[in-house]
């Protein structure tokens, strides 16, 4: 057993809000400690080790106000947690027709059992909170939800649930950003679960840039009705160990997915990403573009699972990882999975690790321009286009920015 699941575990009494709010967290935690943390004999964390972190007791955070200019840049409606706490008076959200934001605090169960979802009952057994988000209408601006871990407590632990519902004909522009005001080791874990009902649209863009000691456990679980689309773009930029676990049910008829990520990795730096697409209804589709930067001593792990059940037939399925290489001592592992149980079916996956081609970097220095500005082009060239499912343009700007920043650091070697 852990030390840190047994730590964690003696913070539940703490985090309970009532007698049947204790229950479902009790029962979640002694869930947790069963199956304890996941190993390399899990498959879906044979790339992925805790033992750096399974010694480690950090307390839950305490919340704070962080100033204000971190918040620079940010429009509203945005909705901002400190250290997994909401901050009242940072979060500004207007009286925006079609558009209801209540707080929520009370432990929902998982479902799951297993050390695979070890961390994900952790999750519910140590809910500080979250926000529940129903959109009855057509939101034009878009939604921030921004995540800040401050290093005022240099190690602790955040646990968050957040909830998004979005009626029948409705639309919602979601944009997360994580990020840190300090150098710290905090551990987090965080749940969203994501209901588009028929004929809805969610454009979903999320940048994570934490410091370069935060670990960050993260499922997104997504449920599509008939006719509905969910658009979403994912760029990796920070913390040391970044896990997601990315799973979307597609339900309904003629319901479509098109997501695009970008998994930079850079120092030390362990990034996890698991795709689950589950297609259960006929003329579905689903688009998924992601690709990764290998640099310094960094890892990259990515599966990408697409299954059609039976019946689901005329599915259109397509995923591509694409990986480059930039360091002798970085590593990348990618596995594309396809499960067809359907006639009827246009389906493909495709994956590559590779380096940049020699072709490209000696036409651009052909032409003057010096060897690491080449592979920079390159390298931008690459991932760049991965932003383009972004419909907001000063959101698909803001990103890019933070990219090129992130890309400045490469030192090609």
């Amino acid at each position: 057993m852990s030390e840190l699941l047994q730590h964690w575990s003696t913070l539940v009494p703490s985090a309970a809000k009532g007698e049947a709010d204790s229950a479902v967290r009790r029962r979640a935690m002694d869930l947790a400690l069963a199956a304890d943390l996941p190993h390399g004999r899990v498959e879906a964390w044979k790339y992925t080790s805790l033992r750096a972190l399974a010694r480690r007791t950090p307390a839950l955070l305490s919340p704070v106000t962080v100033d204000a200019t971190l918040l620079a840049g940010i429009p509203t409606p945005r909705i901002v947690f400190v250290n997994g706490h909401l901050d009242a008076q940072a979060t500004a959200v207007d009286n925006i027709a079609g558009l209801h934001i209540e707080p929520r605090a009370v432990a929902q169960v998982f479902e799951f059992d297993g050390p695979a979802h070890a961390l994900n009952q952790v999750n519910a057994a140590l809910d500080m909170g979250g926000v529940d988000i129903r959109v009855t209408g057509m939101i034009d601006s878009p939604l921030h939800l921004v995540w800040i871990s401050d290093s005022t407590q240099s190690e602790g632990s955040q646990h968050n649930l957040h909830r998004i519902v979005l009626s029948a004909d409705s639309r919602l522009n979601l944009v997360e950003s994580v990020r840190s005001n300090g150098a710290h080791l905090h551990i987090g874990t965080a749940r969203m679960e994501i209901n588009l009902g028929e004929q809805s649209e969610l454009h979903h863009a999320r940048v994570q840039r934490d410091d370069e000691g935060a670990s960050w456990f993260l499922r997104t679980e997504v449920t599509l009705q008939a006719r509905s689309t969910y658009r979403r773009v994912d760029v990796e930029l920070g913390s040391a160990l970044s896990r997601h676990e990315l799973v979307m049910h597609i339900n309904g008829d003629g319901a479509r997915v098109f997501s695009n990520g970008i998994l930079f990795g850079d120092g030390k730096r362990h990034l996890d990403t698991r795709l689950a697409i589950t297609h259960s209804a006929q003329h579905t589709g689903c688009e998924l573009n992601w690709r990764g930067l290998g640099t310094g001593r960094s890892r990259i792990a990515f599966y990408g699972g697409i299954t059609i059940d039976a019946g689901a037939d005329h599915t259109e399925a397509a995923l591509s990882n694409r990986n480059l290489l930039l360091s002798e001592q970085a590593e990348i592992d990618t596995q594309p999975v396809l499960v067809i149980h359907a006639d009827e079916v246009q389906a493909a996956h495709g994956a590559t690790v590779g380096q940049l081609d020699a072709n490209s970097l000696f036409y651009l220095r052909s032409r003057g321009i010096d060897d690491h500005t080449a592979r920079t082009l390159l390298v931008a060239a690459f991932v760049h286009e991965l932003l383009n499912l972004i419909e907001d343009e000063p959101t698909r700007t803001a990103f890019a920015t933070l990219l090129d920043g992130a890309l400045d650091r490469v030192k090609f070697v």
